[in-house]
């Protein structure tokens, strides 16, 4: 299938799902791709596919009760967000145990939850790989605010999370009040992962966090620049692994991770500042390099 006839099926009105696929494929692309400088920034991309498996419970749940699964899934995810944000106040235990513990259980209950519902096989695939076909109208609204809500939060908390992602004590020292910057942190990485869960998958979500926001810290060493690049190269590879996946009847969510996987490791090779090349030629910068 060639460009034209994919742009040709967006508009067509027998493929309406098509184009709420897209949308709703790009929308999370921004969200994650912003989010996911944060996590990326403080090395902790644990957290992310920890989330996305906290919100599986809240995803089963509406899929029996026929409710919305994006606000199922929220719910479940700052549930979770919050308790791995209080439970971790126990020094006794790393947060990086807490969250083994709770996400391992999350998932659990929420395999048994969705067994209980008709067509158990089929709706537990559709989790875990996504469905471009299962995006209806109503997720595209709730997707939307959400989107807008995490965006604006972002904006709203952003000198408070740059400070606790580069110096958590030094942030702390200055008044910042590092548990509800980090419980915030949680929620928003909860609802990002809500919002991409039925274009990707649950198993495969943590590359849209991830991934984009990793390509991006290749290219600059400037956060504001990186917030700008990592969304919209998640974006363009949303755009690509639907338009790939569309002409070549192939699963939409593994073809976006493996195209976004394929500019990091383009990236990774070829960055002018920080790839591999620039270092094997010497032409890193010497603070790239290590050196004074």
């Amino acid at each position: 299938m060639g460009f034209l006839d994919f742009l040709a099926d967006l508009v067509n009105p027998d493929l309406a799902f098509l184009p709420r696929a897209l949308a709703v494929a790009v929308a999370s692309a921004l969200v994650c791709g912003v989010v996911g400088c944060h996590v990326v920034l403080r090395g902790t991309a644990f957290i992310g596919d920890a989330v996305a498996h906290a919100v599986f419970p809240g995803l089963a749940v509406a899929f029996v009760l026929s409710a919305n699964l994006v606000l199922g899934g929220a719910v479940a995810g700052v549930l979770t967000a919050v308790l791995i944000a209080v439970m971790a106040q126990n020094r006794r235990l790393r947060e990086d145990s807490v969250i083994g513990v709770l996400f391992v259980a999350a998932f659990a209950l929420g395999v048994v939850i969705i067994a209980q519902a008709p067509g158990y096989a089929g709706s537990l695939q559709q989790f875990l790989f996504g469905s471009i076909a299962g995006v209806d109208d109503g997720d595209l609204v709730a997707v939307g605010v959400v989107t807008v809500v995490v965006l604006a939060v972002c904006a709203w908390l952003h000198p408070e999370l740059v400070s606790v992602g580069l110096d958590r004590e030094g942030a702390r020292a200055q008044g910042v009040r590092v548990f509800w910057v980090d419980l915030a942190l949680y929620v928003l990485i909860a609802l990002s992962v809500v919002v991409s869960v039925q274009t990707i998958g649950n198993v495969l979500v943590l590359a849209l966090l991830v991934t984009p926001a990793a390509t991006a810290r290749l290219l600059t060493s400037r956060l504001g620049v990186m917030m700008v690049l990592a969304p919209l190269i998640g974006a363009v590879g949303a755009f690509v692994g639907l338009y790939v996946s569309w002409t070549w009847d192939l699963p939409t969510g593994a073809v976006v991770v493996l195209t976004l996987t394929t500019v990091f490791v383009v990236t990774w090779l070829v960055a002018p500042r920080h790839g591999m090349l620039a270092a094997w030629t010497g032409r890193r910068p010497a603070a790239a390099r290590g050196v004074a």
